[in-house]
């Protein structure tokens, strides 16, 4: 185990694409994973029938929240009595699950991982095909974007491709594995300063960008960026920590009420954070730049992009040139959402998005071009899609030089 790594977290992993013999529920309340004899590398041999308690997940674009259920996997070799009583030689290796709201979600084509934690369970993870949750998973866990007839097997988990990054993070925390990271430099610091709460997204910006006083936008705006983002995380879980244990500690006095309150807040908090963290950045970098813009004008039907550039007067009046305007949506990971911006500036037509969010789905990325939205990401995390798909992406600091390259001609 290698802290920092995904073998923090995992013995190892395996991959397959599901039969449709495997997703059939109509068949038989027992179902068997095919092609399972690589599954050997991380369960190991099995004496008798193992079962693991596992944890089961689908996932797809469509929802924010993944199917969960509890249940088990059964591994066994169905010809270990046949060795043992009558030497033959033979092996048939089986996993063996019930029907459960996961597997009654499946169908064929979609994406199945079988992840081994340290506490022996295993993780039984579904994604829709060809859906950016599942790119996201396949790259997390260094695979190839090919197709899997059999499971495909690792169980070294150290490699650079598996070190845990911003990106990754919120791949993990997607299939319930919170990554644990603090700054306690700073903790005594933030309990002074915001007296002991959580401050303004903006405030709490400011204050994350202040420690890393050698960390410039003329050093690469894509690094920058980067930079600001990772450090307000870090210290944004580091103060959560403390100021959640501090209320766990009160308790609630048998109030559920007030626990299921207090928890949805926290939740709520991480949701809307992370999105207002990167426009907060964004908008001191185009001011370093110099960069003329709005954040949040309004636009036709009460519309509310995040960024209008030069800005809300140049518009809404009909005589400025329209080819002079620029809009730039910021959502710090899309999902399906990413529509929300085609109708946001009636006058702009090519539009651009901003997001954070890794190995979008080849399929959501061909229709965003058809649409004429441009994607943007900081550079470091290009490596995530597909060599088809990083031709089209914009890196941060062409999207300044575009912009500035337009302000320049009024």
């Amino acid at each position: 185990m290698k802290r920092g790594y995904l073998s923090q977290y995992f013995d190892g992993v395996a991959i397959k694409t599901l039969s449709a013999v495997e997703t059939d529920t109509l068949t038989s309340n027992q179902h068997e994973f095919n092609g399972v004899d690589g599954l050997k590398a991380i369960l190991g041999e099995p004496e008798g029938k193992t079962r693991y308690n596992a944890t089961f997940l689908y996932l797809t674009d469509h929802d924010d929240e993944p199917v969960v259920e509890q249940g088990f996997l059964t591994w066994y070799d169905a010809r270990q009595k046949a060795r043992l009583e009558r030497g033959v030689m033979r092996y048939e290796y089986r996993l063996y699950f019930p029907t459960n709201l996961v597997s009654q979600c499946a169908s064929e084509g979609d994406i199945l991982i079988i992840a081994k934690q340290h506490d022996n369970t295993l993780l039984a993870i579904v994604a829709e095909a060809e859906t950016s949750i599942a790119q996201q998973l396949i790259w997390l866990f260094g695979f190839s974007g090919e197709a899997y007839p059999r499971f495909s097997v690792r169980s070294e988990l150290e490699n650079d491709q598996d070190r845990i990054e911003f990106a990754s993070r919120f791949i993990l925390e997607s299939i319930g594995i919170y990554v644990e990271e603090e700054e306690t430099t700073f903790l005594d610091d933030m309990l002074s300063r915001f007296d002991g709460k959580f401050p303004s997204t903006r405030e709490f910006s400011r204050f994350a960008r202040s420690t890393l006083p050698d960390v410039h936008p003329q050093d690469g705006h894509d690094r920058v960026l980067m930079a600001w983002m990772e450090r307000e995380e870090i210290l944004f879980r580091t103060l959560e920590k403390y100021l959640i244990a501090e209320r766990l500690s009160q308790g609630f006095d048998g109030d559920v009420e007030s626990f299921i309150s207090f928890s949805l807040s926290v939740q709520n908090r991480r949701k809307s954070r992370a999105g207002l963290a990167l426009e907060n950045h964004l908008e001191m970098l185009f001011r370093e730049c110099g960069i003329r813009h709005a954040r949040t004008p309004v636009t036709e039907n009460r519309a509310k992009p995040d960024f209008i550039f030069p800005g809300q007067n140049e518009y809404h009046n009909p005589d400025f040139n329209a080819l002079n305007l620029t809009m730039l949506g910021v959502k710090s990971t899309c999902k399906d959402r990413w529509r929300q911006v085609l109708a946001e500036a009636d006058r702009i037509p090519h539009k651009h998005l901003l997001t954070l969010e890794v190995a979008i789905s080849k399929n959501q990325t061909d229709e965003m071009t058809a649409k004429n939205l441009q994607l943007v990401l900081p550079h470091d995390l290009h490596h995530t899609y597909l060599p088809c798909q990083q031709q089209k992406l914009m890196t941060v600091t062409r999207f300044v030089e575009y912009v500035l390259a337009k302000q320049n001609h009024f």
